[in-house]
């Protein structure tokens, strides 16, 4: 047949009609981001740990994306938390270490999705406030608190949290009664309510307090740890809590007919400790504060009903992957991070068997540091004396052996790859990567309390309760 013009005009009206109507309408999925406190890699159920039931971690494994190489930012708190919220290596945003501050220069998930009509809501842990030491709540005009980067709604403390914790309610210190886990999960709960009536999308990052020392977990939680020695009971019988609250979020989500269209990411926020037993992290070497892989490996699952079909995965992937993720997810514009952005999307994961990772994932924690390209991971002892060793972690997960002398060009190559990277943060950590080309002056150094009379009012009248309490004025500095 033979086409006239106005023909071929039909013909492509037709198609972009056609194209129109199969582009899938965009995804506004609620998120929810979940992290523990110092929960090594092997302490789940589903990794069959000898003393520890998680059966709701278990349940939510087994209907999501169950990640079995998943790498915390790295291997302390602050800094992965700032991974988590920029996309990015935590040097790069100013938090070097537990207690640093996020820069404001730094663009943050929640602010992106609050731009996007999100309702935001923080609540648990912060520490990304230049406090260090144990957990006090956040005053009101906290700087560098939850507002300032984009959280609408928060209730928060610094640091670690246990039993009937004493929390910022927007800047309102009020005592709460039960576990962190508990009472976290049921105030984002509430936030949730709140949002969905209001027929708004939410964002909620739940970070926990547990088992963070110091161990303090009620009596029915720990007394199935009772053969343990009493740290590591009650650190035991925290993670039972968390568990029990991992599955009242979920029954609420399910319950409010939220669950289909809500994504909830869990993980830790670095390796396990080395002073609790059974091992917090299974056979793999090192914990919390090194590069090794008990110090960067965590659980992690992803759970989105009928969007995720269930799986496990060996996939490489990290905190630094989440915002990428979820600006995917979303179909964000590229600008919505500040780059270099360290992580990337793993939204194809979602849906198909992916077995390589193309970019290699980076830490640099004080003068050590790691590369992980897959099954192969450069590992820098100090990489300002640029001693390197190598591992094969498919052959050799627990790394024992070094085999940096059997692939020589290789391991060269890895550490080159590594050293232009970590020239990249040098860079950032000078503030190139801003509009301003350095870092704003009032960014503050670490402190271990903030200087402001309020809080000796607080330390008075609350810190004598209890043992936590106690704890909490023994390490006041």
């Amino acid at each position: 047949m033979k086409l006239t013009g106005r023909t071929i005009v039909i013909f492509m009206l037709l198609n972009l009609v056609a194209g129109c109507a199969e582009q899938p309408e965009k995804l506004q999925p609620n998120i929810i981001l979940i992290m523990t406190d110092d929960q090594g890699w092997g302490q789940t159920g589903y990794y069959n740990h000898p003393v520890l039931e998680t059966p709701n971690l278990d349940s939510m494994s087994a209907n999501g994306l169950r990640l079995d190489r998943f790498y915390a930012g790295a291997p302390v708190c602050s800094p992965t938390r700032a991974s988590v919220l920029t996309g990015r290596a935590n040097n790069r945003t100013g938090v070097a270490a537990h207690g640093y501050a996020l820069r404001l220069q730094e663009i943050t998930i929640a602010q992106a999705l609050r731009a996007e009509g999100y309702a935001t809501g923080h609540f648990g842990k912060w520490h990304l406030d230049a406090l260090r030491g144990p957990g006090v709540p956040i005053l009101a005009d906290d700087p560098h608190g939850p507002a300032a980067f984009g959280f609408e709604r928060w209730l928060t403390v610094t640091n670690y949290f246990d039993l009937d914790p004493l929390m910022s309610d927007q800047g309102e210190f009020k005592e709460f009664k039960g576990t962190s886990s508990e009472v976290i999960v049921k105030e984002a709960l509430q936030f949730i309510r709140e949002s969905s009536n209001a027929g708004n999308p939410f964002f909620a990052v739940i970070w926990d307090g547990s088992p963070h020392r110091p161990f303090l977990a009620l009596q029915e939680d720990s007394a199935k740890f009772s053969d343990l020695d009493p740290k590591s009971s009650a650190h035991y019988g925290e993670l039972v809590a968390f568990d029990r609250s991992v599955g009242m979020l979920r029954s609420s989500l399910r319950e409010l007919n939220l669950s289909e269209n809500t994504l909830i990411w869990f993980s830790s926020d670095n390796g396990g400790l080395n002073d609790v037993e059974p091992s917090s992290v299974g056979h793999l070497r090192g914990f919390k504060g090194s590069v090794w892989e008990g110090g960067l490996r965590v659980p992690a699952i992803i759970e989105w009903p009928g969007k995720i079909d269930p799986k496990i995965s060996l996939y490489p992937a990290s905190t630094m992957d989440i915002f990428p993720t979820i600006a995917d997810i979303l179909d964000l514009p590229s600008d919505v991070m500040i780059e270099p952005v360290d992580g990337e999307s793993i939204l194809p994961l979602f849906y198909e068997d992916i077995p390589t990772r193309e970019n290699s994932i980076k830490f640099s924690f004080n003068k050590t540091g790691a590369l992980i390209d897959n099954n192969l991971k450069l590992v820098a002892t100090n990489w300002r004396e640029q001693e390197f060793e190598m591992y094969d972690l498919k052959l050799d997960p627990s790394e024992t052996q070094n085999i940096s002398d059997l692939s020589p060009r290789l391991f060269e190559k890895m550490k080159d790859e590594f050293n232009e990277w970590n020239a990249s943060v040098e860079s950032s950590i000078l503030g190139k990567d801003y509009p301003e080309g350095e870092v704003l002056k009032d960014h503050p150094e670490p402190e271990h309390w903030p200087a402001d009379p309020r809080y000796e009012a607080y330390l008075e009248e609350w810190i004598d309760r209890s043992e936590y309490r106690n704890h909490i004025k023994n390490h006041r500095r």
